[in-house]
């Protein structure tokens, strides 16, 4: 299926871009989160009359993203878990976890835009993960993950 994205996407292109993906992909994911459009005539049309206002837009989200970046920037966030005596948690801390305890700073963060590459935190101690408010915004922030006697 050919669709006209109205957004930037990852690893699939930019605002206006005409591209070919799976119907399913389309279907359950890029149109119903307002990613994408069918790339009728019509719809085509209808995007160069509001493009000027689809920049703006994204511009403004952009402008958030970094500004919200830069106050992520180098931070250390603490969350305390229970833990053994070999430094091992019981249970992980995961992306919802990091959400929402930036989001009781004050940080509105959704749980999607948490990276994780090494997947859950299983151990007491430091750990470098990624938010990713923007697709063109990637901050590194680090969790220090305190263990609680249990």
């Amino acid at each position: 299926m050919q669709v006209i994205l109205l957004e930037k996407v990852v690893n699939l292109g930019t605002l206006g871009d005409v591209v070919r993906v799976k119907d399913g992909f389309a279907r359950n994911f890029l149109i119903p989160q307002g990613m994408a459009r069918r790339a009728t005539e019509t719809a085509i049309a209808e995007f160069e009359a509001r493009r000027a206002e689809l920049e703006k837009i994204q511009a403004e989200k952009l402008a958030q993203a970094q500004t919200l970046g830069g106050k992520l920037s180098g931070l250390v966030l603490d969350i305390t878990q229970k833990a053994g005596v070999d430094g091992r948690l019981f249970g992980s801390v995961t992306n919802f976890d990091v959400a929402e305890a930036l989001k009781a700073k004050g940080l509105p963060v959704a749980k999607a835009c948490v990276r994780m590459p090494n997947g859950p935190l299983k151990t007491v101690g430091e750990h470098a993960i990624q938010v990713a408010p923007h697709t063109d915004v990637v901050v590194d922030i680090t969790i220090r993950v305190i263990g609680e006697a249990a």
